[in-house]
């Protein structure tokens, strides 16, 4: 039995609904964005006049607006939460599925290992992100009209692609720690969006700038990375410690776990 592509089968609808979902959204900032520019109002003076909670909601930096990347910047922000919601419940769901759905006896008893079983799992959603991020990357340059800003789009994307692993990650060690796997998913989730709260309200208070390390949402943002030198190293090496971290936790515990009948 190929877990691999089982797994591949199993997500094909769901990644589908969310594939078309982010087009979706993209389509709308963009057809927003249409009507913005055509309006005659200059969108950077109708964004400064906004009050400073709604500028720090929408993710809004020192980035020009009136163009079509830094209005993207904006709605960047939810794609980013988009895919990592993606991520988490992915993570959470392909290690917990077959004990929450009572499965796991039948792959079992194949002549395969937890430790195969995992690594095949993790390819599975592995492959998941990619379609993902690449299906977002090709609709926003397609509808945006970003020929001449694709660097700038492929250095977000990046961005996105790391968070979305991280938040795959997050999602797996939980299920692999957590004894009722109903939980994973929600808990994954609920830490993300605590995260994702918590960068909106650090650009409200400079007090809470202590707080970077340990709210992803913060590593790759778009107006950090359009006006500034691209990726930071901490925050790149950061990432990929706790991705490490997160894997060798989903193995070690996974391995390990009395699976509930």
């Amino acid at each position: 039995m190929n877990v691999f592509l089982r797994e591949l089968k199993a997500y094909r609808k769901s990644l589908l609904i969310w594939s078309v979902g982010i087009v979706l959204l993209i389509l709308m900032g963009k057809t927003e964005y249409s009507s913005l520019a055509t309006s005659g109002q200059s969108l950077n003076e109708l964004i400064e006049s906004m009050p400073k909670a709604l500028q720090s909601l929408m993710g809004i930096g020192t980035l020009d607006v009136s163009t079509p990347i830094g209005y993207f910047s904006i709605l960047y922000l939810y794609l980013l939460l988009m895919a990592t919601i993606h991520g988490a419940m992915m993570g959470a769901s392909i290690i917990a599925k077959e004990e929450r759905d009572k499965t796991f006896e039948f792959l079992f008893v194949k002549p395969i290992t937890r430790t195969k079983v995992i690594t095949m799992k993790l390819m599975a959603g592995f492959v998941n992100l990619v379609v993902f991020n690449v299906v977002t990357t090709v609709a926003t340059i397609l509808l945006f009209e970003m020929n001449n800003e694709m660097a700038d789009v492929f250095m977000l994307m990046s961005g996105m692609f790391i968070l979305q692993v991280l938040f795959l990650m997050i999602g797996t060690a939980l299920a692999s720690v957590i004894r009722n796997p109903k939980r994973a998913a929600p808990i994954a989730t609920g830490i993300l969006l605590l995260t994702f709260i918590l960068s909106i309200v650090m650009d409200l208070s400079e007090k809470l700038e202590f707080l970077k390390y340990i709210v992803p949402f913060k590593y790759f943002a778009a107006k950090n990375m359009l006006t500034g030198d691209g990726f930071e190293a901490v925050y790149v090496v950061l990432s990929l410690s706790l991705i490490v971290s997160l894997t060798a936790t989903t193995y070690v515990f996974y391995k390990k776990k009395d699976l509930n009948v």
